[in-house]
């Protein structure tokens, strides 16, 4: 019987498979760092078409040099059976096959070095700070200049650069959840590691209105690649609605309606089961805001998506969320660290107050 694994075919067409394979896995649709949408990704995919051109002259010269030898030197019908001579050791091509790959990468990492420290660097154009910190497995968002408090989804106006200053979760605020994140929206700038207990910076822009998907690129637990984050790029009257809107407390339902009931079950579903407030903030402007565990809901239908932006924001999608969050998002959720959301075990009553209540905040 033939060896089909041996069949030069066989294998030729397996090798495609596996390089047709790999070029989809880089498919990443609007998530695209080959298609920057501002200054800031602009630069390093810039740099990257210039470094992809020298190393590919060095692909083509190196193999060229290879496929000269083979045929050159190749062993002919003719050849008798002695070893061809040997040659050991020529000192200047073996000093300029060092200095010539030394050179590029000189000239490479100098522009390579120096975009770093410049998408680090303090904007000199007024910009906007934004605090981001990382948790397990979601993103929180502070607007110091506003006392804005958001998870997920940033909001940032038009061309006005944004100043991202960056850590993850203080341990000492979620106990056990001090792990490493990777902060990316591809179209708008680099990676940035997201560090317990450290502040790193990044820069970004959008030139143009849209929204602008990114993930946490460290590998952080269970749900890793369930830790999304979008941009929203609003222009500058749009952005100051949302602003206006955001520093708003939120809605207070009609004393005796099911919204009402909903807020009542929110800080408080007796039984002994954990209560919603002891996790999450609904600012209702009494007093300062002041950040929970999880992410802070007193805005959460000015949101399109949640739970680690991957779930739209539907009516449906935020009852199925409470009766068994992890059944939409891998969590493992420990009582003891508070990692995750918790299955409270709600009734269909209660599931339809706490649904009711969560859609009055707009």
């Amino acid at each position: 019987m033939r060896d089909r694994t041996a069949s030069p075919r066989r294998r030729a067409r397996l090798a495609a498979l596996a390089i047709l394979a790999l070029l989809l896995a880089a498919c990443s649709g609007d998530a695209s760092a080959l298609d920057p949408a501002g200054p800031y990704a602009q630069a390093p995919h810039d740099l990257i078409l210039v470094v992809f051109a020298v190393a590919a002259v060095v692909f083509v010269f190196v193999q060229g040099l290879i496929v000269v030898s083979i045929v050159k030197f190749r062993r002919k019908k003719d050849d008798d059976d002695a070893l061809p001579v040997q040659v050991h050791g020529n000192t200047r091509l073996e000093v300029l096959w060092t200095i010539i790959p030394a050179l590029i990468l000189v000239a490479i990492a100098v522009p390579t070095v120096q975009l770093v420290f410049e998408t680090m660097a303090e904007p000199e154009e007024e910009f906007l700070t934004v605090e981001v910190i990382g948790h397990r497995w979601w993103w929180e968002f502070y607007y110091p200049e506003h006392d804005i408090y958001t998870a997920n989804e940033m909001a940032i106006p038009v061309g006005v650069p944004v100043r991202l200053e960056l850590t993850a979760a203080d341990p000492a605020r979620s106990p056990d959840q001090g792990v490493l994140h990777s902060f990316w929206i591809p179209r708008l700038a680099g990676k940035q590691d997201a560090v317990p207990g450290q502040t790193t910076y990044l820069n970004l822009q959008a030139d143009e209105p849209g929204r602008y998907i990114g993930m946490c690129a460290e590998y952080c637990g269970l749900s890793h690649a369930n830790m999304r984050q979008r941009v929203v790029a609003m222009p500058a009257d749009e952005y100051a609605a949302w602003v206006e809107a955001q520093t708003q407390p939120a809605a207070q339902p009609a004393d005796g309606s099911l919204e009402a009931q909903g807020a009542e079950l929110f800080r408080d579903l007796g039984d002994g089961r954990q209560a919603c407030v002891s996790c999450h903030q609904i600012w209702d402007g009494d007093g300062a805001r002041a950040p929970g565990i999880g992410p802070d809901l007193t805005h959460l239908m000015s949101r399109e998506e949640f739970a680690g932006a991957i779930h739209e924001m539907t009516e449906e999608n935020l009852r199925a969320w409470l009766a068994d969050p992890n059944a939409m998002k891998p969590m493992q959720y420990e009582t003891d660290n508070r990692i995750g959301m918790p299955n409270l075990n709600l009734s269909e009553d209660e599931l339809d107050a706490l649904v009711a209540y969560m859609l009055t905040l707009d």
